[in-house]
């Protein structure tokens, strides 16, 4: 029969073992993409890594026909399987609607919620100022990944598509992997 120090034991020896083999993120490319550079226009969009283990994601959209009164955001997520393949999510959201009725959209609010913290998309429209995302780390996405909804290993890449104003203003692709 087991004593209870050693089953306590074995049961952290357990724990530091399913720590160990969490999933951890890297980011592996950051693209932007802006189509009338007249309407909107990316004039950061940066991948810094500062040593092996830090790395973050920073962008910046000028934005130059304000009010931004009406916007939509199209994201899918992609797994790489001999090219990049779709891999759960692909969905269009009215972001001014999501702002003021976030549990209305799980899967978007899962996907802000990496960022919301070190970003300025914090209101609802109507947008009077660029758009910036501010080194949003691979810990605040590794949190994400591996305690709130787990992901496989693999290579990943989170696309989206904004529609501001009725105007397809540009898109972001952000590559990471999983290991």
């Amino acid at each position: 029969m087991y004593t209870k120090p050693t089953l306590v034991f074995c049961f952290l020896v357990l724990m530091l073992i399913v720590k160990q083999a969490t999933p951890r993120v890297e980011f592996t490319n950051l693209k932007c993409m802006s189509v009338d550079k007249d309407f909107a226009e990316f004039s950061e969009c940066t991948l810094k890594s500062i040593n092996r283990t830090y790395k973050y994601i920073s962008a910046r959209v000028s934005l130059y026909k304000l009010p931004i009164t009406k916007a939509r955001v199209n994201f899918g997520l992609y797994k790489r399987f001999n090219g990049y393949k779709p891999f759960l999510y692909n969905q269009t959201i009215n972001a001014c609607h999501f702002f003021k009725h976030q549990k209305a959209h799980p899967v978007a609010k899962y996907f802000f919620d990496m960022i919301k913290e070190v970003s300025n998309l914090n209101h609802s429209c109507p947008y009077n100022h660029d758009i910036i995302v501010e080194k949003a780390s691979t810990d605040m996405v590794n949190h994400h990944i591996t305690n709130i909804l787990s992901y496989p290993e693999g290579d990943y890449m989170l696309e989206t598509h904004w529609i501001l104003n009725d105007k397809y203003a540009g898109g972001i692709k952000v590559y990471l992997s999983l290991f």
